[in-house]
């Protein structure tokens, strides 16, 4: 099977992330690295792609396989305001909720196989549409009807997830609970099996201390119930080694004895990954009913229709879009 082309042929779905960003250029770029070998179809408003861009309309994402090798394959959608590179207009907050949401229904109706979804800037949304949810993650998973999802970190070299994520470093130890870490894992266990298709996936977990707490000369987290949550996980059946001290997990070495790594709180996760393989990193929501990925970079306002984006983050997560749902 080539690795483009999911037995379905259906295109995945791209929402248009922030019109003043990098995203529409990216998109566009993204196209045209990928063309018929992984179709997708963006949405949103084709005057905010880049000049000279082939645009081919749609009226559903179906035709998207037959016109990608020639056009970037658009579902329209209106929005409020021009695409200004580097202002955001909160006129268009609506439109981009919009393109998401449609990614969604797509993807949920079965009409496309992924949704990938290019960054999006709060401030302009809170402003322009009042929304009411801490980031993009967190807004699927409420459309999703999904008390908790996890985000993943993904490359070709490391998989890592962190336990917590955009809360202060002084709330990590009050936040991080037995409960919480065991969600985790299972959430990661599972989405492994069912969207990476890995069988038996090996999973690594860290410390919350220097060195692990060392027998709790640096903490005591690691010998009062971490440990003992390993050791419980893997009676039941899950494939599990650590607390290991995350100052040793992500060497070359290390890595080849687990499929993802388990951290503790943001900075464990993104520092080891960002890296080893800074550009090809993707963000990847688990727990979902649906496979979501997106670029691990924001809207990039500084650079914005400059020609200096970097479109290989999106490239990477709309292969591996593709790559999850021939397995899902």
């Amino acid at each position: 099977m080539n690795e483009a082309t999911s037995p379905s042929g259906r295109p995945i779905a791209l929402s248009c992330g922030e019109p003043a960003g990098i995203g529409p250029e990216i998109a566009a770029r993204a196209w045209d690295q990928l063309r018929e070998s992984c179709p997708f179809v963006w949405i949103g408003d084709p005057d905010h792609l880049p000049a000279g861009t082939p645009v081919q309309l749609l009226e559903t994402p179906a035709g998207a396989q037959r016109v990608a090798g020639h056009a970037l394959p658009v579902l329209p959608l209106e929005f409020g305001g021009d695409a200004v590179p580097g202002k955001p207009d909160p006129r268009n907050a609506t439109g981009v909720i919009r393109a998401i949401e449609y990614g969604v229904e797509l993807v949920r109706g079965g009409q496309c196989a992924a949704l990938c979804t290019a960054p999006i800037h709060k401030k302009a949304l809170i402003d322009g549409a009042g929304f009411a949810h801490p980031g993009h993650t967190e807004f699927l998973a409420a459309i999703a009807g999904r008390r908790r999802v996890v985000m993943m970190l993904a490359s070709p070299q490391l998989r890592v997830v962190p336990t917590t994520i955009h809360i202060a470093l002084a709330d990590v130890p009050r936040t991080l609970t037995p409960a919480l870490l065991r969600e985790t894992i299972e959430i990661t266990d599972t989405a492994l099996r069912d969207q990476f298709g890995i069988a038996e996936p090996r999973l690594a977990v860290t410390g919350l201390n220097p060195h692990a707490g060392e027998g709790g000369a640096m903490g005591h987290e690691e010998m009062n119930w971490i440990a003992p949550l390993i050791a419980e996980m893997e009676k039941q059946g899950y494939a599990l080694t650590g607390p290991h001290p995350a100052d040793t997990l992500f060497h070359k070495a290390a890595r080849v004895n687990y499929d993802a790594a388990i951290a503790m709180y943001h900075d464990q996760a993104l520092i080891p990954i960002k890296t080893l393989d800074f550009d090809r990193g993707v963000n990847v929501t688990l727990g979902l009913p649906f496979i979501r990925t997106s670029p691990d970079h924001g809207t990039a306002f500084d650079i914005a229709g400059q020609g200096k984006a970097n479109p290989t983050s999106l490239v990477e997560a709309l292969k591996l879009a593709q790559r999850m749902a021939a397995v899902a």
